[in-house]
Protein backbone atom coordinates (compact mmCIF):
# COMPACT_ATOMS: atom_id res chain seq x y z
CA UNK A 1 0.00 0.00 0.00
CA UNK A 2 1.40 3.42 -0.53
CA UNK A 3 1.96 6.00 1.57
CA UNK A 4 0.04 9.63 0.64
CA UNK A 5 0.31 12.85 2.26
CA UNK A 6 -1.05 13.75 5.39
CA UNK A 7 -2.23 17.14 3.79
CA UNK A 8 -3.60 16.16 0.74
CA UNK A 9 -5.44 13.03 3.08
CA UNK A 10 -6.76 15.60 5.55
CA UNK A 11 -8.48 17.35 2.54
CA UNK A 12 -9.83 14.30 1.09
CA UNK A 13 -11.63 13.42 4.49
CA UNK A 14 -13.14 16.95 4.50
CA UNK A 15 -11.14 17.50 8.02
CA UNK A 16 -9.99 21.18 6.67
CA UNK A 17 -8.41 22.39 3.11
CA UNK A 18 -4.65 21.56 2.44
CA UNK A 19 -3.77 24.75 3.25
CA UNK A 20 -4.95 24.66 6.39
CA UNK A 21 -3.74 21.00 6.46
CA UNK A 22 -0.48 22.55 5.93
CA UNK A 23 -0.96 25.29 8.66
CA UNK A 24 -2.13 22.59 11.68
CA UNK A 25 0.85 20.00 11.04
CA UNK A 26 3.11 22.76 11.09
CA UNK A 27 1.50 24.25 14.72
CA UNK A 28 1.60 20.19 15.78
CA UNK A 29 -2.59 20.33 15.86
CA UNK A 30 -2.44 16.90 14.35
CA UNK A 31 -2.03 13.55 15.35
CA UNK A 32 -1.76 10.36 13.47
CA UNK A 33 -2.96 7.07 15.04
CA UNK A 34 -2.87 9.39 18.37
CA UNK A 35 1.01 10.21 17.61
CA UNK A 36 1.12 14.33 16.94
CA UNK A 37 2.76 15.11 13.96
CA UNK A 38 4.66 18.74 12.87
CA UNK A 39 6.98 18.09 9.87
CA UNK A 40 5.01 19.50 6.39
CA UNK A 41 5.53 16.90 3.94
CA UNK A 42 4.72 13.84 5.73
CA UNK A 43 3.11 10.81 4.21
CA UNK A 44 1.06 8.03 5.92
CA UNK A 45 -1.26 4.72 4.96
CA UNK A 46 -4.96 5.92 3.98
CA UNK A 47 -5.61 3.19 6.40
CA UNK A 48 -3.90 5.20 9.67
CA UNK A 49 -6.64 7.51 11.51
CA UNK A 50 -5.81 11.31 12.03
CA UNK A 51 -7.39 13.32 14.50
CA UNK A 52 -7.31 17.27 15.02
CA UNK A 53 -6.54 18.53 18.65
CA UNK A 54 -8.55 20.81 20.48
CA UNK A 55 -6.91 24.12 19.37
CA UNK A 56 -7.79 23.17 15.45
CA UNK A 57 -11.51 22.76 16.31
CA UNK A 58 -11.61 25.92 18.07
CA UNK A 59 -9.96 27.70 15.29
CA UNK A 60 -12.63 25.97 12.78
CA UNK A 61 -15.29 26.53 14.95
CA UNK A 62 -14.38 30.87 14.89
CA UNK A 63 -14.15 30.25 11.25
CA UNK A 64 -17.27 32.51 9.62
CA UNK A 65 -19.13 32.34 6.14
CA UNK A 66 -21.26 34.90 4.67
CA UNK A 67 -24.46 35.01 1.76
CA UNK A 68 -24.33 37.97 -0.02
CA UNK A 69 -26.86 39.00 -2.10
CA UNK A 70 -24.54 40.44 -5.17
CA UNK A 71 -26.13 42.87 -7.46
CA UNK A 72 -24.85 42.82 -10.86
CA UNK A 73 -22.25 44.78 -11.79
CA UNK A 74 -19.87 44.14 -8.70
CA UNK A 75 -16.95 41.02 -9.57
CA UNK A 76 -17.25 37.96 -7.31
CA UNK A 77 -13.30 37.54 -6.74
CA UNK A 78 -10.00 40.10 -8.00
CA UNK A 79 -11.25 43.37 -8.53
CA UNK A 80 -11.68 44.61 -12.42
CA UNK A 81 -11.03 48.24 -13.43
CA UNK A 82 -14.43 50.40 -12.66
CA UNK A 83 -15.96 47.52 -11.02
CA UNK A 84 -15.89 46.46 -7.09
CA UNK A 85 -15.02 42.95 -5.40
CA UNK A 86 -18.34 41.74 -4.14
CA UNK A 87 -16.60 41.40 -1.13
CA UNK A 88 -16.09 45.05 -0.31
CA UNK A 89 -19.90 45.00 0.28
CA UNK A 90 -19.59 43.37 3.40
CA UNK A 91 -19.20 45.81 5.82
CA UNK A 92 -21.45 46.89 9.03
CA UNK A 93 -23.92 48.92 7.04
CA UNK A 94 -24.77 46.32 4.16
CA UNK A 95 -25.70 43.47 7.03
CA UNK A 96 -28.94 42.30 7.07
CA UNK A 97 -30.23 41.61 10.59
CA UNK A 98 -31.93 38.33 11.66
CA UNK A 99 -33.55 38.81 15.17
CA UNK A 100 -33.03 35.42 15.86
CA UNK A 101 -29.48 35.47 14.90
CA UNK A 102 -27.71 38.70 15.63
CA UNK A 103 -24.40 38.09 15.28
CA UNK A 104 -22.60 41.67 14.73
CA UNK A 105 -19.93 42.31 12.15
CA UNK A 106 -16.24 42.51 13.33
CA UNK A 107 -13.28 43.36 10.62
CA UNK A 108 -11.89 40.57 12.13
CA UNK A 109 -14.43 38.50 10.24
CA UNK A 110 -12.95 39.94 6.55
CA UNK A 111 -9.45 38.21 7.18
CA UNK A 112 -9.01 35.42 4.74
CA UNK A 113 -12.99 35.64 3.91
CA UNK A 114 -12.70 34.97 0.04
CA UNK A 115 -16.00 33.81 -2.32
CA UNK A 116 -16.38 29.78 -2.56
CA UNK A 117 -17.74 29.87 -6.28
CA UNK A 118 -18.19 32.99 -8.42
CA UNK A 119 -21.08 34.51 -9.70
CA UNK A 120 -20.65 36.65 -13.44
CA UNK A 121 -20.37 40.28 -13.04
CA UNK A 122 -23.79 40.66 -14.98
CA UNK A 123 -25.63 37.88 -12.23
CA UNK A 124 -27.02 38.64 -9.17
CA UNK A 125 -27.95 36.64 -6.84
CA UNK A 126 -26.52 33.86 -3.80
CA UNK A 127 -22.82 34.55 -3.45
CA UNK A 128 -21.41 32.36 -0.45
CA UNK A 129 -18.09 33.99 1.57
CA UNK A 130 -16.00 32.06 3.58
CA UNK A 131 -13.24 31.64 5.74
CA UNK A 132 -13.70 27.49 6.09
CA UNK A 133 -11.98 25.95 3.93
CA UNK A 134 -14.35 22.43 4.28
CA UNK A 135 -16.83 24.18 3.00
CA UNK A 136 -14.92 25.72 0.30
CA UNK A 137 -13.91 22.18 -0.48
CA UNK A 138 -17.76 21.36 -0.55
CA UNK A 139 -18.51 24.06 -2.80
CA UNK A 140 -16.04 24.26 -5.23
CA UNK A 141 -13.82 21.16 -5.22
CA UNK A 142 -13.44 18.90 -7.81
CA UNK A 143 -15.70 15.79 -6.47
CA UNK A 144 -18.62 18.95 -5.56
CA UNK A 145 -22.00 17.55 -6.18
CA UNK A 146 -24.00 20.44 -4.95
CA UNK A 147 -26.84 21.96 -6.68
CA UNK A 148 -27.22 25.38 -7.38
CA UNK A 149 -30.27 26.53 -8.61
CA UNK A 150 -30.72 29.59 -10.30
CA UNK A 151 -33.37 31.53 -12.86
CA UNK A 152 -33.01 32.87 -15.66
CA UNK A 153 -34.89 35.33 -18.50
CA UNK A 154 -34.08 34.23 -21.75
CA UNK A 155 -34.89 36.03 -25.27
CA UNK A 156 -35.29 33.72 -28.06
CA UNK A 157 -37.92 30.46 -29.22
CA UNK A 158 -36.96 27.55 -27.34
CA UNK A 159 -38.74 24.43 -28.71
CA UNK A 160 -38.95 21.07 -26.95
CA UNK A 161 -36.04 19.83 -28.63
CA UNK A 162 -33.50 22.29 -27.56
CA UNK A 163 -35.08 22.41 -23.73
CA UNK A 164 -34.03 18.78 -23.47
CA UNK A 165 -30.65 19.64 -25.13
CA UNK A 166 -30.08 22.17 -22.20
CA UNK A 167 -30.68 19.22 -19.86
CA UNK A 168 -28.24 16.65 -21.35
CA UNK A 169 -26.56 16.38 -24.86
CA UNK A 170 -24.68 19.71 -24.49
CA UNK A 171 -20.46 20.56 -24.12
CA UNK A 172 -18.25 22.56 -23.72
CA UNK A 173 -14.43 23.59 -23.93
CA UNK A 174 -15.00 19.99 -25.41
CA UNK A 175 -15.98 18.54 -22.72
CA UNK A 176 -20.23 17.18 -22.49
CA UNK A 177 -21.54 19.08 -19.48
CA UNK A 178 -23.17 16.87 -16.30
CA UNK A 179 -26.68 16.28 -16.92
CA UNK A 180 -28.87 19.36 -15.46
CA UNK A 181 -32.84 19.96 -14.25
CA UNK A 182 -34.08 22.83 -16.63
CA UNK A 183 -37.38 23.51 -16.66
CA UNK A 184 -39.90 26.66 -17.14
CA UNK A 185 -40.46 28.69 -14.19
CA UNK A 186 -43.21 31.18 -16.65
CA UNK A 187 -43.37 31.89 -19.91
CA UNK A 188 -40.00 33.91 -20.45
CA UNK A 189 -37.92 32.51 -17.80
CA UNK A 190 -36.11 29.63 -17.34
CA UNK A 191 -35.36 27.11 -14.07
CA UNK A 192 -31.76 25.58 -14.13
CA UNK A 193 -29.93 23.27 -11.28
CA UNK A 194 -26.85 21.98 -11.78
CA UNK A 195 -24.25 20.10 -10.36
CA UNK A 196 -20.97 21.98 -11.76
CA UNK A 197 -20.38 25.41 -12.56
CA UNK A 198 -17.82 26.02 -15.58
CA UNK A 199 -17.45 29.32 -16.47
CA UNK A 200 -20.43 31.64 -17.70
CA UNK A 201 -21.98 28.20 -18.16
CA UNK A 202 -25.86 29.00 -18.49
CA UNK A 203 -25.01 31.97 -21.11
CA UNK A 204 -22.64 29.64 -23.24
CA UNK A 205 -25.40 26.35 -22.79
CA UNK A 206 -28.04 28.39 -24.02
CA UNK A 207 -26.22 30.73 -26.63
CA UNK A 208 -25.87 26.89 -28.40
CA UNK A 209 -29.43 26.48 -28.47
CA UNK A 210 -30.16 30.26 -29.94
CA UNK A 211 -31.73 32.17 -27.13
CA UNK A 212 -30.13 34.69 -25.19
CA UNK A 213 -29.90 35.23 -21.63
CA UNK A 214 -31.30 38.74 -20.45
CA UNK A 215 -31.14 38.21 -16.55
CA UNK A 216 -29.57 35.31 -14.15
CA UNK A 217 -29.86 35.17 -10.65
CA UNK A 218 -28.79 32.12 -8.33
CA UNK A 219 -31.29 31.63 -5.43
CA UNK A 220 -29.76 28.18 -4.07
CA UNK A 221 -26.15 26.30 -3.00
CA UNK A 222 -27.26 23.06 -1.80
CA UNK A 223 -29.98 23.17 1.13
CA UNK A 224 -29.36 27.24 1.25
CA UNK A 225 -31.84 29.43 -0.37
CA UNK A 226 -31.55 33.03 -1.22
CA UNK A 227 -34.61 33.92 0.63
CA UNK A 228 -35.50 37.06 1.37
CA UNK A 229 -32.31 38.69 1.88
CA UNK A 230 -32.51 41.66 -0.01
CA UNK A 231 -30.49 42.50 -2.80
CA UNK A 232 -26.62 44.32 -1.66
CA UNK A 233 -26.87 42.85 1.65
CA UNK A 234 -25.81 40.15 3.36
CA UNK A 235 -26.35 37.92 6.54
CA UNK A 236 -24.00 35.19 8.31
CA UNK A 237 -24.63 31.03 7.81
CA UNK A 238 -26.19 30.32 10.78
CA UNK A 239 -25.58 27.36 12.76
CA UNK A 240 -27.76 25.07 11.97
CA UNK A 241 -27.59 26.02 8.27
CA UNK A 242 -25.74 23.12 6.23
CA UNK A 243 -25.37 23.57 2.49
Amino acid sequence: MEKIRLSKLMSERGLCSRREADQYIERGWVAVDGEPVSELGTKIYPTQQIQLNKAAQIQQQRCITVLLNKPVGYVSGQPEPGYQPAISLIDRQFQFIDKNFPQRFSQAHLKKLAPAGRLDIDSQGLLVLTQDGRIAKQLIGTESNVEKEYLVRIEGSLSNEKLALLNYGLSLDGLALKRAQVSWQNRDQLRFILKEGKKRQIRRMCELVDVTVTGLKRVRIGNVKLASLPEGKWRYLKKNERF
